[in-house]
């Protein structure tokens, strides 16, 4: 079995003020636990992202993510943000298609398709989501779900580009619900994902893939879930707005 490191991301949505955000890098930066080779990233809003490059470039063990961004490089797009802009800052992830934007904005799996491979045009590390709702979990037809939104958005890249994307599998029944999958759960459709990319790229791009689990991941079941085989760290929402909480979320990858 290939080893994978872990990698925790914290997505802060559309939370904190400025000072907030700048107190919040600040204590993470200072109190940061040894990570062992776990990847770090804070998805931040982008008026933010600026401001708090400076902060974790003191030690250079977090990264800032964007949470979103438009599939063209410019254009009559007011209010949007591109790949293009993003590397010109030198932030090198960005969020795309998390459930939020997909139930909120109407984004479609082709247009998340066209996402993905402009930001891979870009040398940009896209975190793409994808999970299913709880009428669809009532059904039992999660997998079907799932692996469709995969196929749709993903499977026109090559193996190479595949290998550049971080999958995060957020069951939407479980976002800031308090609800969570069981750790059985998690892996269950974690296995499912990472077999379904071994049936089109291989096993040797599906056993390195990276797959995180969001849905209402916290301090008490972090260490539980990142102890499954196939989970590879964590989406995590609102524990990530709390630094004592976030902190211990990366010690369990960090030691899991």
């Amino acid at each position: 079995m290939v080893k994978r490191n872990k990698w925790v991301a914290g997505n802060w949505k559309m939370n904190l003020d400025y000072s907030s955000a700048l107190e919040l890098t600040n204590n993470l930066v200072a109190n940061l636990p040894g990570l062992n080779g776990t990847s770090v990233t804070l998805c931040v809003p982008a008026v933010y992202l600026d401001a708090l490059k400076s902060i974790v470039n003191k030690n250079g063990l977090i990264q800032l993510a964007a949470q979103n961004c438009h599939s063209e490089d410019k254009g009559a797009f007011t209010g949007e943000i591109s790949a293009a802009m993003l590397k010109s800052m030198d932030i090198n992830q960005v969020v795309l298609g998390h459930s939020e934007r997909r139930e909120y904005f109407n984004e479609s799996n082709k247009f998340l398709s066209e996402k993905v491979f402009k930001v891979l045009s870009h040398g940009l590390t896209p975190i793409f989501c994808c999970g299913e709702p709880l009428s669809v979990r009532e059904e039992n037809k999660q997998n079907e779900f799932v692996t469709n939104q995969l196929e749709e958005s993903i499977f026109h890249l090559s193996a190479e580009e595949v290998a550049k994307v971080v999958f995060a599998y957020e069951p939407i029944w479980a976002i800031g619900t308090g609800r969570t999958a069981s750790a059985e759960q998690a892996q269950e459709m974690h296995a499912v994902i990472r077999h379904f990319f071994e049936q089109k790229y291989g096993a040797a791009v599906a056993e390195k893939l990276i797959i995180l689990y969001g849905g209402s991941v916290n301090a008490s079941n972090a260490a539980t879930l990142f102890s499954m085989p196939d989970v590879d760290g964590g989406l995590v929402g609102g524990a990530s707005l709390q630094a004592n909480d976030f902190l211990q979320i990366i010690s369990a990858a960090a030691n899991s």
